[in-house]
């Protein structure tokens, strides 16, 4: 009886086990219905660098105005923001971005309908000398694919990619365990406000 009891147990055991969906760290992105987009629904534009905000965000001169440019698709370690702490691999973000920018030509593309965010910033992929700055902090680990809105993009599958290689390599913020989300990034370096 005792090994009969002992067996349904087990059985049971393994089933719930089988069954049970462990919470996901890697942000799942699910696109339904979305239309491929075509060459000229993309277009770029050359930019003139004024100013490297933090690892996502640059600010410069777009068609003779002064636009802050927030990279789409990417998101990197928080650094400025006065409502959060310094977030670990943010400085180190922050100087590879500002390595990349700094390095040559500046150039950004648009997609169209997703140019502007909730603060008005201008959303673009940005390259320099045609290489993606989005790609090389991915690959790098640097960054992470997110803030998904409004799809189809021409570029998204080819980030993850990118984002994919860091994540194999487990370096930078991935290397740190259960630090990056689905909502962002866990724990900080320090917190400027205390």
């Amino acid at each position: 009886m005792r090994k009969e009891t002992r067996g349904i147990a087990m059985i049971a055991a393994a089933a719930c086990l089988a069954f049970y969906s462990y919470p996901i760290e890697k942000e799942e992105h699910v696109v339904e219905n979305a239309l491929p987009v075509t060459e000229n629904q993309v277009r770029k534009v050359p930019i003139r660098l004024v100013e490297i905000i933090d690892g996502d965000t640059i600010r410069g001169m777009v068609n003779g105005k002064l636009e802050t440019v927030r990279y789409l698709l990417i998101d990197t370690p928080e650094s400025k923001n006065p409502k959060t702490c310094v977030q670990f691999y943010a400085k180190e973000a922050f100087l590879r971005n500002q390595e990349l920018a700094n390095s040559g030509e500046i150039t950004i593309e648009l997609e169209e309908g997703n140019t502007r965010d909730a603060y008005g910033r201008l959303l673009a992929y940005v390259y320099v000398d045609g290489e993606s700055i989005q790609g090389t902090l991915l690959r790098e680990g640097y960054a992470r694919v997110a803030y998904i809105m409004n799809p189809p993009y021409k570029y998204l599958e080819h980030l993850r990619k990118e984002e994919n290689i860091a994540i194999r390599k487990n370096i930078n913020i991935w290397s740190r365990l259960n630090f990056v989300s689905n909502r962002g990034f866990n724990g900080c370096l320090y917190n400027p406000q205390m």
